[in-house]
């Protein structure tokens, strides 16, 4: 690990409020501590530990009739990061174009119907991508600011947000459609 990869471990630090919208406060509460690329790193070998043993049957399983399958429910998390990671990068970089929101029930519909290795393998390299990126910010880069969705955000937000949605979505398949895992 080089040098500026360790201080940017130590230096990234939890973001304050005024830093995100409120509502994001959701995911964010969910992540513990300050070391956010630890707990990304982590966070992969956590999801892909509860998805081991799921075969097809399993990933078409929805807990109610109008919740998403264990696949839709990945494949969201897999395009909710890639857009956090869009809005991170672009205000890392000092983009201050506005960027738009979106709507995640029109990506979950629209989104690709495959077997679920195939997603499982889109969720591991989005979480690569995203790691890639964050290792690779400079310490100012972590608290530029941008608009994302009509609201000010900085990066350190994004990559907590990120977490935390992550983890939201990790419990809601731990606890409605893999109990006894």
């Amino acid at each position: 690990m080089s040098d500026s990869a360790v201080m940017t471990r130590v230096s990234v630090g939890r973001p304050e409020a005024g830093e995100y919208d409120p509502y994001y406060e959701r995911y964010i509460s969910l992540v513990t501590g300050t070391d956010i690329l630890g707990t990304l790193e982590s966070q992969r070998r956590q999801m892909l530990l509860l998805l081991s043993g799921c075969d097809e049957a399993d990933a078409d399983l929805r807990y109610a009739p109008e919740k998403w399958s264990v696949k839709e429910v990945l494949g969201h998390v897999c395009d909710t990061e890639r857009i956090f990671a869009y809005r991170a990068l672009r205000i890392s970089r000092g983009d201050r174009t506005p960027i738009e929101g979106f709507e995640q029930d029109d990506y979950v519909r629209n989104g690709p119907r495959v077997p679920l290795a195939e997603i499982i393998e889109d969720y591991i390299a989005v979480r690569r991508a995203t790691l890639t990126l964050l290792r690779n910010l400079d310490e100012q880069a972590w608290t530029r600011r941008g608009i994302a969705n009509q609201k000010e955000v900085t990066v350190r937000a994004l990559a907590y947000i990120t977490a935390g949605h992550e983890l939201h979505h990790r419990r809601i398949l731990e606890e409605k459609y893999f109990p006894a895992k």
